[in-house]
């Protein structure tokens, strides 16, 4: 026993030897390093950019500070004031009257998915295909003036990962990971003849998958956020463009979203939930969802709930477009021409109920097409949000709302956690745009178009967006 104990005992002497000599070993480095570092931070001063001569939109208050400067300090805004700002070592940019504002937030973007169909992307395409659509795609957004988008299923980690790293343009990103559904609902993009359970391809590039029971909900929501989601996605909803779902589909026993949930919660994090009819929107904020999507069936009674739980609405407004039945993958589809037909009679009366009761709206596109199709799309969507809503709620819904959405996804899961997004105030991220005009008195200066189907090819980038600048790198400047 004597000669076992006293083997331990050295043994552990030898090892607290060798942690001493390791730790003595860092802080030997430290001390050799870290004065010099402390000497590269204190004499290397962070790049400056001011902005003279702007009035400003500050993605809150409806009146503009007139007359104001700017300064952008490495990726922060550091002041912002009616006064001149003292700041000799800055790259000045002479506004010359023009708008500054935020950023636009794209809250519901697929930027993986070109189309021209769900069955085409199951059947023919690869991961090369949905990688170079979601560059395309990125690069769009961003020449668009949205510097935040948050994806709601089909992308991972890896855009983000290319983005911030600087091997591709494009905004920030939030991805959802796969779509979480169920069997036969709006995340179900098998061929028809798939056995349930079966491998497809959505499934294998985590591009969707298929639920059954909470031990599903809990292998792929923790898959999601280990492939890098910010967020999770579940389908509790039917929809219209879709091959199985009835867009009044209850998907989701109520125990697999609250397990939903649970998974987000342990990442600090929060569920969006696809959700047309008001029972599954009512499911959605009982389970603890956050973000509801889409939304149509909005009333009075969910704005009272979304109020006490704090939750938020996107929409895309496209879907009351009087055009819509002629959208070429409802028209050329029967059931979806049907769905179509009965989605629009029971959806009418989100505007008026939303206008009598608003709650936080994000700015939503949901396109999933070509990336020619998206900007025409995008650019539609911004006309509908004045058309129905004005001026200043559209711009509160394109910047500080999708700011605090983005914010949902917590301290540990938020790509960007040091900052404030969709707000120009001190210390906020310096994501900006300069427009030729004031938005609040003509919308179109955001880069809107008021066609949708037929409308002609748009610009990579709307002229009245003179300057893009996204974490404080500027991306467009168009002035003299």
């Amino acid at each position: 026993m004597g000669i076992r104990l006293e083997g331990q005992m050295t043994n552990r002497g030898s090892h607290m030897k060798n942690r001493s000599f390791i730790a003595g070993a860092i802080a030997s480095f430290v001390m050799a390093f870290a004065p010099h570092a402390g000497m590269a931070q204190d004499d290397e001063a962070l790049p400056q950019t001011l902005f003279t001569n702007v009035n400003v939109f500050d993605g809150v208050n409806e009146a503009l500070i007139e007359n104001a400067s700017v300064l952008v300090e490495g990726n922060l805004i550091k002041t912002v004031s009616s006064d001149a700002i003292d700041a000799p070592d800055a790259t000045v940019i002479d506004g010359d009257g023009h708008t500054l504002t935020p950023g636009f937030i794209e809250n519901h973007a697929h930027l993986m998915l070109m189309g021209p169909s769900l069955s085409a992307m199951e059947a023919d395409t690869t991961w090369e295909d949905f990688g170079i659509h979601g560059t395309r795609m990125a690069e769009m957004y961003l020449m668009q003036g949205f510097t935040t988008v948050r994806d709601s299923g089909g992308a991972n980690g890896g855009l983000r990962r290319a983005i911030d790293s600087g091997q591709i343009v494009g905004p920030r990103f939030y991805p959802s990971g796969a779509f979480i559904g169920t069997r036969g609902g709006h995340a179900d993009f098998a061929t028809f003849t798939s056995p349930p359970g079966g491998s497809t391809n959505f499934g294998r590039l985590n591009l969707s998958q298929e639920v059954t029971g909470v031990d599903d909900v809990y292998l792929y929501g923790r898959n999601n956020f280990r492939m890098g989601a910010t967020q999770l996605k579940f389908m509790i909803s039917g929809g219209v463009v879709s091959a199985f779902d009835p867009w009044q589909l209850l998907a989701g026993a109520p125990e697999e979203i609250a397990a939903a949930v649970q998974v987000a919660a342990e990442y600090e994090s929060y569920v969006m939930a696809h959700a047309y009819r008001k029972e599954a929107i009512m499911n959605a904020l009982d389970a603890g969802v956050m973000s509801i999507e889409h939304g149509f069936s909005f009333d009075c009674d969910i704005a009272k709930v979304m109020k006490e739980k704090g939750a938020y609405i996107t929409t895309n407004l496209t879907a009351f477009d009087p055009g819509l039945l002629d959208v070429p993958a409802v028209k050329n589809q029967a059931s979806s021409l049907a769905k179509a037909k009965s989605a629009s009679a029971t959806f009418a009366n989100y505007i008026p109920n939303m206008k009598e009761c608003p709650v936080p709206r994000g700015f939503q596109t949901d396109c999933v097409g070509s990336v020619e199709a998206c900007n025409i799309q995008i650019a539609y969507e911004k006309h509908l949000n004045n058309d129905f809503f004005g001026p200043y709620q559209s711009m509160l819904t394109l910047t500080s709302i999708g700011g605090e959405i983005a914010a949902l996804s917590g301290s540990f899961m938020n790509p960007y956690p040091d900052a404030k997004l969709g707000v120009i105030e001190e210390g906020a991220y310096a994501d900006i745009l300069l427009l030729d005009g004031n938005p609040l008195e003509d919308f179109s200066v955001v880069g809107t178009g008021d066609q949708w189907f037929g409308a002609d090819p748009r610009p990579d980038s709307p002229e009245t967006i003179r300057i893009i600048m996204k974490d404080g790198v500027i991306y467009k400047n168009t002035l003299d």
